[in-house]
């Protein structure tokens, strides 16, 4: 048994954890929010780290130190049901609903959609999904070889890709990203709007099912003590963090400054292709493709990985994990066949609804040698934070039943009752109650145990 891993054994899980969070999601969406940020972008960027970087390091952190050996074992000390819905849920999302069809639909529109005709488009992306992800079940087949397959390989022909764009902006700029306005909420609050794009990525989420595989790779490689698991996996982490961040703020700043080549755009796939076209012409859009097709296989094969695997735990009498992968994949694959469009459109709720259960969960687990993982306060901080949550699922639906006259009542009675709503933040202070009312009634229950009446 290893008492620590060595710099090398660091940088080779840290590149798998950079590996696993950073898909094609996480290209667009800094790039678009710098577009409209403008000279704002700077406040925007500082937003999304928070939610695009820090949440998802907390989340692997969270997983250690509350000695948690699944995102279940995390959640059970609310209710086994709770744990068991929260964990169908949110493995859900970031699996075959939501995120792994987005990482084929998204290679396809900013990869590949500039070279096919507009009428050939739904039978090209059925071709190109379709070896996708008998790309991504192949490799999610053999889950002993991820470390190899995405910390060794695909991780560093996908920063040397990505590298040669993110140079370019820089020394030969499109323009001035001070020079540019800010839109929408960006005008008058580019930090907050930041936080919430950060929630696009799905990295939090995703580091709450991530962290099996990675804790798993670091105990492969001979660390075995709990408290010991979580300082490398810290290590590892900071490894993953100042790459992740460079390359947001990087993508950020490509963003802003296409501003001086591009005014309006639908995505940051869009803008990607456009910058990338502006530098290096036809070859430009080739390296592009590149880009975009490692970085979407690559999140694609850990989150089939890691989905398979939870679910083979949590129903181990029902289905084995090479049936969950075939599964998962089949479903990604006629999920990404709607279009990319849709697919964001459809997730935006549930991660509203989600991310603040998460980011509470993650709080309490980091909390857990301290609160002794004491049932009052995960029951009470959970229940009022699901109460508030939903209000931000309601504002986040489509506006066709935004409109309706239910949803508007919920909306407008969250506006009134719920501080920070606007925001997007109404949870916070929901959570916090529920936080203070389950330690008070912990404290009560202990003294009655330690004093009981006579």
């Amino acid at each position: 048994m290893k008492e620590k891993l060595d710099f090398q054994s660091n940088l080779l899980v840290g590149s798998l954890l950079f590996g696993l969070f950073f898909g094609a999601g996480n290209l667009i969406f800094p790039v678009q929010m710098g577009h409209l940020a403008g000279g704002n972008t700077f406040q925007a960027t500082i937003g999304f780290l928070i939610t695009g970087v820090g949440l998802p390091l907390l989340g692997i952190i969270a997983s250690t130190l509350s000695q948690s050996e699944s995102l279940f074992d995390m959640a059970k000390p609310v209710n086994k049901i709770y744990s068991i819905l929260f964990t169908c849920m949110l493995y859900l999302t970031i699996g075959p609903l939501f995120a792994i069809p987005r990482t084929a639909s998204v290679a396809f529109e900013v990869g590949l959609n500039p070279f096919i005709a507009e009428e050939k488009l739904q039978l090209a992306l059925f071709v190109f999904s379709l070896i996708f992800f008998s790309i991504t079940l192949y490799f999610s087949l053999r889950p002993g070889r991820i470390l190899d397959w995405v910390g060794k390989y695909l991780t560093p022909i996908f920063i040397a890709l990505l590298s040669i764009l993110i140079i370019a902006t820089f020394i030969k700029p499109m323009g001035q990203a001070s020079q540019y306005a800010a839109q929408g909420d960006y005008i008058y609050k580019p930090l907050f709007k930041g936080i919430l794009d950060g929630y696009n990525t799905m990295d939090a989420l995703a580091s709450l099912a991530f962290a099996i595989v990675i804790i798993s790779n670091v105990e492969k490689l001979g660390i075995k003590d709990p408290k010991r698991k979580a300082i490398e996996t810290c290590k590892s982490g900071l490894v993953c963090v100042v790459g992740m961040s460079v390359i947001y703020a990087s993508l950020a700043y490509m963003g802003a400054t296409s501003l001086g080549i591009i005014s309006k755009a639908d995505n940051g796939g869009v803008i990607m292709s456009v910058v990338s076209e502006h530098y290096f012409g036809f070859i430009g859009k080739i390296l592009l493709a590149a880009i975009v097709t490692v970085a979407c296989l690559k999140t694609a094969i850990g989150l089939i990985t890691s989905c398979s695997q939870m679910f083979s735990e949590l129903f181990p009498k029902s289905v084995t994990y090479n049936k969950y992968a075939i599964i998962f994949t089949t479903v990604s694959f006629l999920i990404a066949n709607f279009g990319l469009s849709k697919i964001i459109l459809l997730s935006i709720p549930v991660l509203m609804f989600l991310y603040p259960l998460a980011i509470t969960l993650i709080i309490l687990s980091l909390l857990a040698p301290i609160i002794n993982k004491q049932r009052d306060i995960y029951r009470w901080t959970t229940l009022l934070t699901i109460m508030a949550a939903f209000f931000d699922f309601c504002n986040a639906l489509p506006k066709t039943i935004k409109e309706t006259p239910v949803v508007n009542k919920l909306i407008n009675f969250a506006e009134i009752c719920l501080p920070g709503f606007d925001y997007g933040f109404g949870w916070i202070i929901p959570a916090l109650i529920g936080f203070i009312i389950g330690i008070i009634k912990w404290r009560i229950n202990d003294k009655l145990r330690h004093n009981p009446l006579r």
